[in-house]
């Protein structure tokens, strides 16, 4: 094979790399791959205060505020709830516009009529979920990536729980938006609000 030759088959095999590149550009941009429901996509399935399951294809639906933690909880869970509805209250939003979602991460001792009874404490609009096993409480803290572990002398029923404190935002696709840091400045986490309902 001559020069000439070599330097017309370069230049054609290049032309097809640009096109391939041009042709995978424009359909990200075009057809962007789908984003993860929750976080990470983890599958979970959990019992939910309303009735039945919630699963992860029920993040898709009103925007909602997720937060994980436990009814035993005695500082964190209780000042995020009340942040939350909060929140909720001062926009005007029903729980049909923003749910407020309560996941527990310590199933051995909350039960769903528990929960129940602590979220609504602060809400009647505040989802409860509940695992019915360790496995399904891991495969929902997966999901968003959070971390929860057991404190205190073993077969103490007053253990106390170390657990991620972020409120995670989910859009009404199901996807992941961002967080809410525990006690963050409230007016920057109602311009969070604001931007994930579209205020």
């Amino acid at each position: 094979m001559n020069t000439k030759t070599l330097r017309n088959l370069r230049v054609v095999l290049w032309s097809l790399v640009a096109i391939v590149a041009v042709a995978a550009t424009a359909l990200y941009v075009f057809q962007p791959p789908a984003r993860p429901l929750g976080i990470t996509g983890q599958e979970f399935a959990l019992n939910s205060t309303r009735g039945g399951a919630f699963t992860q294809d029920d993040l898709i639906g009103p925007p909602s505020l997720i937060f994980f933690g436990y009814t035993f909880c005695p500082d964190v869970c209780p000042t995020t709830l009340a942040e939350t509805t909060a929140i909720r209250d001062a926009l005007g939003l029903t729980p049909e516009q923003l749910r407020i979602i309560f996941v527990s991460v310590d199933p051995e001792r909350d039960t769903l009529e528990m929960v129940k009874e602590y979220v609504e404490g602060f809400d009647p609009g505040v989802i409860g979920l509940v695992a019915s096993s360790l496995e399904q409480t891991e495969n929902a803290k997966a999901a968003f990536g959070v971390f929860s572990e057991k404190v205190g002398e073993p077969g103490d029923p007053y253990y106390l729980v170390n657990h991620t404190a972020l409120t995670f935002l989910v859009n009404a696709d199901g996807t992941f938006q961002g967080t809410i840091s525990y006690e963050e400045d409230r007016d920057t986490a109602t311009a969070k609000v604001k931007r994930l309902v579209g205020l």
